[in-house]
């Protein structure tokens, strides 16, 4: 965990604001994305989406294809405690929304749904876009699957491909019988090899707009030493790293650049405070 420390010092140290910022294409991300400060009425459905998790005291038996939990002893393991340490978080959750309201993408392939929280951000931005969510642990898909039956949350669930499947053997199809992704969230398995197999697979995806976004860039050397490959490799233009996220962008007309970007005070906090709880339960 120290690993984690010290890389947010280093994040902090080198990083920027959008006043930091001179690309007209990134500055206008983080300044009207990043940093909008619009309360939608689509958080309110984010929070109750949460909070029904974190309320439900059901023990379910998860089963882990990647790199295994830091926190979690046991597989079995109640839905309210993977809502609130392993799931998404409340800002994380609106920041997810916002960009995918900003770039409003047609198609999206999600890595990972969990318990669906990011998912949810997903559908909310973009009433028009149909999403396709993969997700190893038929327990955890379920539970997703229930809350996006639930009308009161607005989800429409008709345009949403759940499928319960071994990441990289669904991802060999798409390398066979190329799919365009306008946007790609990586929240699945955790480790160099499996980010840097996902990414080979699904080049044959993108277009120039496609936005993919790579979850825990910094929770390993491993993961560090994927997401510097993932920085230089060829097809890569432009990438932005906001610490507990990297956006990689495959823009032709832009020029190849590197940012690290502040997101504001509150994701200071948050991800200190998160470092701290996760600090804490292993200790």
């Amino acid at each position: 965990m120290q690993h984690l420390f010290k890389s947010y010092l280093k994040f902090i140290w080198n990083s920027t604001n959008a006043h930091g910022v001179h690309s007209p294409f990134v500055f206008n991300l983080v300044q009207k994305c990043f940093y909008d400060k619009t309360n939608y009425s689509e958080y309110n459905i984010l929070y109750k989406y949460w909070f029904s998790l974190v309320e439900d005291n059901r023990t379910i038996l998860v089963t882990d294809f990647g790199s295994g939990s830091r926190v979690f002893k046991s597989n079995k393991r109640k839905v309210s405690q993977i809502a609130e340490i392993a799931g998404i978080s409340q800002k994380r959750a609106k920041l997810l929304f916002r960009i995918t309201q900003y770039f409003m993408p047609n198609t999206i392939l999600e890595i990972g749904t969990s318990l669906g929280l990011a998912t949810s951000a997903l559908a909310l931005a973009n009433k028009n876009l149909s999403i396709t969510s993969l997700e190893g642990c038929q327990e955890t898909l379920s539970v997703a699957k229930e809350m996006f039956q639930f009308r009161s949350f607005n989800l429409q669930s008709e345009r949403v491909a759940f499928i319960n499947t071994e990441f990289s053997k669904q991802l060999t199809t798409y390398n066979l019988q190329p799919t365009t992704y306008n946007l790609i969230f990586f929240d699945g398995n955790h480790s160099k090899k499996a980010t840097l197999e996902y990414f080979e697979l699904l080049l044959p995806t993108i277009d120039n707009e496609t936005v993919w976004i790579f979850d825990d860039i910094h929770w390993s050397q491993e993961m560090e030493e994927a997401w510097e490959l993932i920085k230089k490799h060829p097809k890569v233009t432009v990438t932005v790293d906001t610490f507990q996220w990297g956006i990689v962008f495959f823009r032709s007309e832009q020029v190849k650049e590197n940012f690290i970007v502040r997101i504001d005070k509150s994701f200071f906090l948050d991800n200190v405070l998160g470092i701290k709880n996760l600090w804490g339960l292993l200790h």
